[in-house]
């Protein structure tokens, strides 16, 4: 069976369909091992976070009111009523013309509002304390509930947990959360001129470098990757080898065998597995036009090119965002969390109308102003050209290219 590019679709088409696809199922885990996942529900909070009104500084706590004007030269004098530790809760009131000594994290005594920096002050003996700086309300302190109000949602569902959700989690008491599960990614190379990395180069044979770049892709994109090794191209292996990756995992790649040719057993084995279906054979994107995408009951399967600078812009552009969409991310295909930087085309940059071009983009700092940015060409098959570059910079389908002196936005890779 031979199949053709007669149906090229554009990226966002194939967006959409990736999109169908359904997350993976939800799981409670501990927060510490919650980094980088994405939350299955909305996180309420179950207290108020602070659950007091507190100093952020030593100083004083004090009434903004009488303090109020203060200066180096017109200072306002306080006496001052208690001195407070970093673990009390203050039992009195603090009357108008009063102050009391408070360290950074310490409960404020009703009656106060503010904190005035113990470096703005002078302690003269007898209780009275010299105020050398105007006070407002609010000033230096964090009031009840500033951070999380109880009742509150603090994380929507699709958010993916960073580092500091995980410290705002543990300041609320919060030991475990619901997650979309972790995406199993299985990983097979094609093609009978692949090899393993540590064998002996020779002519007619490849070592195998997709396994191990989509490894890492994978692996930086929050999913967990399982390699299932190279298939020659013999389709009863790479039927049998499908079977158990697609059982084993929640996504299937074969980077190899998605050209047009004689060699389309990628195609042929997705369509042999039980309850499959083709959804897409060619992408409007350059590199990576021959990709497949077919599904295996509710399975994802995408068959990617083998050559490597195509693989690599597929995984970038397509399948990182869609097995950030797998773990329940909201907006997992957005650009806007794209590291972009803005640069100057130093020559003109031209592309086929028609197809979205991913063109690799060396920068070079400059002394003033924002940097150059150089297209970086190179022989199809060739790994220099992703190694030099530093980002892609993105001709979309409806532009025959960006002439010299644009300023254009640079992917960072």
């Amino acid at each position: 069976m031979n199949h053709d590019f007669f149906n090229i679709i554009s990226r966002k088409e194939f967006e959409l369909l990736l999109r169908t696809f359904q997350a993976t199922e939800l799981t409670q885990i501990p927060i510490a091992d919650a980094f980088g996942l994405v939350l299955g529900n909305d996180i309420v909070s179950p207290e108020d976070l602070p659950p007091v009104n507190r100093s952020c500084m030593d100083g004083y706590a004090v009434n903004a009111s009488d303090a109020f004007g203060a200066s180096e030269t017109n200072p306002a004098y306080l006496e001052c009523c208690a001195k407070l530790s970093v673990d009390e809760a203050p039992s009195f009131t603090l009357k108008s013309g009063e102050c009391a000594s408070i360290p950074t994290g310490g409960t404020l005594p009703d009656g106060s509002d503010a904190v005035v920096m113990v470096e703005h002050t002078q302690e003269l003996g007898s209780g009275t304390i010299e105020i050398r700086k105007s006070s407002v309300p609010g000033e230096h302190t964090m009031l009840k509930g500033e951070d999380a109000a109880k009742g509150s949602v603090i994380f929507k569902a699709g958010h993916r947990i960073r580092f500091q959700d995980v410290g705002l989690l543990a300041a609320l008491g919060i030991k475990e959360v619901t997650i979309r599960k972790k995406p199993r990614v299985g990983i097979i190379s094609t093609g009978d001129e692949l090899v393993e990395i540590d064998f002996p180069q020779k002519a007619g044979t490849i070592r195998d470098v997709n396994s191990h770049t989509l490894r890492c892709l994978v692996s930086s994109a929050g999913a967990e990757a399982v390699n299932y090794g190279i298939v020659h191209d013999e389709l009863p292996k790479l039927e049998l080898t499908l079977t158990k990756a697609i059982s084993e995992n929640d996504l299937v790649l074969l980077s190899g065998g998605s050209s047009v040719g004689m060699r389309d057993l990628t195609v042929q084995a997705i369509e042999s597995m039980p309850e499959s279906e083709i959804l897409a054979h060619g992408v409007a994107i350059s590199p990576g036009k021959p990709t497949i995408l077919g599904k295996a009951g509710n399975k994802p399967v995408l068959g990617l090119p083998g050559q490597v600078t195509s693989v690599q812009v597929v995984m970038l552009s397509l399948v990182m965002p869609f097995i950030r969409h797998l773990m329940g991310q909201k907006n997992a295909f957005s650009t806007s969390d794209r590291p972009v930087i803005q640069a100057e085309l130093e020559q003109n940059t031209v592309s086929k109308p028609g197809r979205e071009d991913y063109v690799r983009m060396k920068l070079t700092s400059r002394e003033e102003g924002i940097p150059l940015a150089s297209p970086v060409y190179g022989k199809s098959g060739l790994l220099k050209t992703m190694i030099q570059a530093d980002g892609l910079m993105i001709i979309p389908a409806d532009t025959e290219g960006f002439y010299a002196g644009n300023i254009v936005n640079v992917w960072l890779i």
